[in-house]
């Protein structure tokens, strides 16, 4: 039996402002999408060309409050190849969240508070 990860989910309050940070911040666009007949849901999948790994937005046509994070302790990372221009482009995005100068990594959070952690190949 063998596995592969293939999607992450994650739930937005604003569809078009995740689709425009991701796209921005990390050069994600969409794949695909499926939308509930009633309107009540939209799902739509966004990745790049790098990976066969996508995540998952769903929208929730009801869902009006913040999602609770809890501790946010989990997060989504990528490995970039050229660090310090993602590091000034996302400082000038004003969405870098946490830097840990010692392991050479920061985070950055989306527009619904989820982390992403930036990683230079090394």
């Amino acid at each position: 039996m063998n596995f592969k990860i293939v999607h992450n989910n994650i739930n937005v309050l604003s569809l078009d402002k995740s689709l425009k940070f991701y796209e921005e911040a990390l050069g994600l666009r969409e794949v695909r999408r499926k939308a509930a007949s009633d309107g009540s849901f939209i799902i739509v999948f966004i990745a790049n060309e790098n990976a066969g790994h996508q995540i998952e937005l769903t929208w929730l046509r009801d869902k009006k409050e913040p999602y609770n994070l809890g501790d946010n302790e989990f997060h989504i990372a990528f490995k970039v190849d050229d660090y310090d221009a993602a590091h000034k482009m996302h400082e000038a995005m004003g969405c870098i969240c946490y830097e840990n100068h010692d392991m050479g990594l920061y985070f950055i959070n989306d527009p619904d508070g989820y982390w992403i952690e930036i990683i230079p190949y090394r």
